[in-house]
């Protein structure tokens, strides 16, 4: 989970570069559109003007209106172009974050498989240990039984005498032959 909020947030930061370059580009639209109210300006204050005048000036200023248009222009692609570039860039980056995350989700959900029939083979191992030592008790049950039928045959016998201490399972096992 901390490996996909680091991808998430990532995302989000080329996300929100993404919308900083695209605010850029309509700034600079902006811009353009100022130069052509200007422009339109110009033209009407020519009209203004005496015809040979208008013409000079007109000639004059579409000069430097063209150069400052054309560097305009110049300048607008080449940042276009370099947004176009980082944009690119960014989606390239999103789809591999995208990528990853399904990737880490898709092993997330495999762990978590294996753990629950991990689990599901301990309860299983609980159980059986559960019943294998009731059957341990049983048998354990059943042998002292046994055991203690075995000392009272053997010491009621006629002639036998009576242990005088706790007795062990070969001392049982001579008195018995």
């Amino acid at each position: 989970t901390g490996a996909i909020s680091s991808l998430q947030r990532q995302m989000e930061i080329q996300e929100s570069e993404l919308r900083r370059i695209r605010s850029e580009r309509d700034f600079l639209q902006k811009q353009l559109r100022g130069q052509e109210v200007q422009l339109q300006t110009m033209c009407d204050r020519f009209c203004s003007l005496t015809e040979e005048q208008r013409q000079e000036e007109v000639t004059m200023m579409m000069e430097e209106m063209n150069i400052n248009l054309q560097q305009v222009v110049a300048e607008q692609e080449s940042q276009l172009a370099e947004q176009n570039k980082l944009i690119s860039e960014l989606q390239e980056t999103i789809r591999q974050l995208r990528a990853e995350v399904v990737t880490t989700r898709l092993q997330l959900l495999k762990h978590k498989q294996t753990q629950k029939e991990m689990q599901s083979q301990v309860e299983a191992l609980q159980h059986k240990e559960l019943q294998t030592r009731v059957a341990l008790e049983h048998m354990s049950s059943k042998f002292e039984r046994y055991r203690n039928k075995i000392i009272q045959t053997v010491f009621s016998a006629e002639g036998s005498q009576d242990p005088v201490a706790e007795l062990t399972d070969n001392e049982v096992l001579e008195a018995m032959q």
